[in-house]
């Protein structure tokens, strides 16, 4: 397994996916359960940890899925591992059995967690493609394509804004406990972008950064109890970056009139606390991705990994939604463009080595919370 070192695809393959997917139909008007007439599935879709409708991870790379099967007339399914939470590899490894034995052409995968299982399920099904959302190459496996986001800039991006705009003690919550690539980026790079912005206030800015009650990705009383005490003592926006632990987040800060900033999906339609989301394009990756299943064009990606970020316009905040008072569209356009041009460089690396991603900090000062 070469985690991610295999070839990097260029924009040109993807970036057509952004407009078609945004200007189609509403994923939520699109039903996520169908029967087919021959009790054959075509587009198959199995789920990371956490509900389907996790109002995030899940949801939005569902939403790609079945978005590109309605609109091209093939039938789709979701399959969920068995065990929720505790689910094993074999228990993954079942699901995507489950899908290809019904028959579908392309099976997409979420979550990095599905490595070991999508392995042995793609040597098993060599007619069958499987898309590996937030994954990685297997060069030897030309039916898999690994697709991942650069979080630490949408991250950044959010971290930036947030102190731009006026707060200053801020909170990261975090899903697979520290373990989860994905999360761990994003709050690498939530960190960065608010130490940046405090710089060039001359300010400091406080955070409390904690991965503790979020390695399932699901909600929890002794979360919202955390987050809870965070508010009560001054925090004032907190990233949930974790699937459906965000629903314990948002209530948390309902009680105490405090903010949220939402992730992989813009979650601002969930919560009048949402002030904005860190976004990246899972529903059009997958979208993308499937289509070249249907349309002739695998073997331009089969057995290697796409990486997308900003220069990809893959990753972002909501400019339409978010209700940011103090930066602006322009400020945010003009610091999109300096991290395209490389004026500002954003670690990618740090928080793969240590998840509690440790500065030094200029300016902001990070109380990790176990």
């Amino acid at each position: 397994m070469k985690k991610f070192l295999a070839l990097f695809l260029a924009l040109a393959l993807c970036l057509s996916l952004m407009g078609a997917f945004a200007e189609a139909i509403n994923p939520a008007d699109i039903e996520d359960t169908i029967t087919s007439a021959d009790g054959t599935y075509e587009v198959a879709f199995v789920t990371d940890v956490g509900q389907l409708k996790d109002k995030s991870f899940n949801e939005g790379t569902w939403n790609g899925v079945k978005q590109y099967a309605y609109e091209n007339n093939k039938t789709y399914k979701y399959y969920q591992p068995a065990n929720g939470d505790q689910a094993t590899d074999d228990d993954r490894y079942d699901a995507m059995k489950a899908a290809a034995d019904a028959g579908a052409k392309v099976i997409v995968c979420a979550g990095f967690m599905q490595g070991t299982a999508l392995e042995k399920a793609a040597t098993e099904y060599p007619d069958v493609k499987f898309v590996f959302i937030d994954g990685w190459a297997y060069p030897e496996l030309k039916n898999i394509v690994g697709i991942a986001f650069k979080e630490e800039h949408c991250g950044y991006f959010a971290g930036y804004a947030v102190v731009k705009d006026g707060f200053t003690k801020l909170g990261f919550a975090g899903g697979g406990g520290g373990t989860n690539p994905a999360c761990m980026r994003y709050g690498y790079g939530f960190i960065q972008g608010a130490n940046d912005a405090a710089k060039e206030l001359g300010i400091n800015v406080e955070i409390k950064f904690t991965w503790a009650y979020g390695a399932t990705f699901s909600p929890s009383a002794e979360l919202q109890t955390l987050m809870s005490g965070w508010y009560e003592t001054g925090t004032e926006v907190v990233f949930s970056c974790g699937g459906s632990i965000f629903s314990s987040v948002v209530a948390a800060a309902s009680a105490y009139d405090a903010y949220v900033i939402g992730v992989d999906v813009d979650q601002s339609y969930e919560s009048d606390t949402v002030v904005t989301s860190a976004l990246k394009g899972i529903g059009e990756g997958s979208y993308w991705a499937v289509g070249k299943v249907f349309d002739g064009t695998w073997d331009e990606i089969g057995g290697t990994a796409v990486s997308l970020g900003v220069t990809d316009n893959a990753v972002g905040l909501p400019v339409d939604t978010w209700s940011l008072e103090v930066f602006t569209v322009e400020e945010y356009e003009a610091l999109m463009a300096k991290v395209a041009s490389g004026e500002v460089v954003i670690d990618d690396q740090a928080a793969e080595n240590d998840p509690n991603a440790k500065g030094p900090w200029s300016n902001v000062t990070v109380d990790y919370v176990q």
